[in-house]
């Protein structure tokens, strides 16, 4: 089996680095969207970076989450695996549904779509901060201002998958709501910051695909 791995809003393989995970893994690279792009169109092209002649998983981190669940829509994963993302639209936060409602994400310009450090640095609850400044340092504001309106008007209230929910219990990002198995303490980039015991519940989870 092949584990195909998407990260989040713009990440890189580099959140997958400190995972040790038990099957043979593939990133997911991100392409670039096409101008008013649908999330259903973008994430049937990435599905042409899956082989379909072998078994095969997905899994996806925050906003990849998101996308993995849109590509399991076209293709059929042995199973789902979602990190610090959501299962349904409706349990996305409040705020960030109300948000998608005014005209603000198109009113503010590239230099004010990235958060400050310290905003990112409370939201993420991150450890390894140097990395997550990287990430969003690489990703350009263009493709991040696509993905959160993609994510506000995003709607999905099931899944034809198996579904794994992994999240922390304390991420601000996305708080918890629903069913998931839960990391106690857990911030939203916990991917990387609790990445040896996230690897163990992948490797557990995936004992008994099939």
């Amino acid at each position: 089996m092949t584990l195909y791995l998407i990260g989040g809003l713009g990440a890189d393989e580099r959140v997958f680095k400190y995972l040790n995970i038990n099957v043979k893994t593939q990133i997911i690279n991100w392409i670039l969207q096409e101008p008013n792009e649908e999330l259903k169109s973008y994430a049937k092209r990435l599905t042409e970076q899956i082989n379909k002649n072998e078994e095969f998983a997905i899994l996806g981190v925050s906003f990849g989450g998101i996308i993995a669940i849109e590509m399991a829509k076209f293709i059929r994963p042995k199973k789902l695996i979602l990190i610090s993302s959501v299962e349904s639209s409706n349990q996305l936060p409040k705020h960030l549904i109300t948000m998608g409602k005014t005209m603000v994400l198109e009113m503010l310009p590239n230099s004010l779509i990235k958060p400050p450090r310290f905003i990112l640095g409370y939201l993420f609850g991150s450890e390894n901060r140097k990395l997550l400044h990287q990430i969003i340092k690489d990703t350009k504001p263009e493709f991040i201002r696509w993905a959160l309106k993609t994510i506000v008007r995003w709607s999905n209230d099931s899944n034809i998958t198996e579904t794994i929910r992994i999240h922390g219990t304390k991420d601000r990002l996305i708080p918890l709501k629903g069913n998931a198995i839960k990391v106690e303490d857990g911030g939203h980039f916990m991917i990387v910051d609790r990445a040896k015991e996230i690897s163990k519940i992948i490797n557990e989870q995936l004992k008994y695909a099939g």
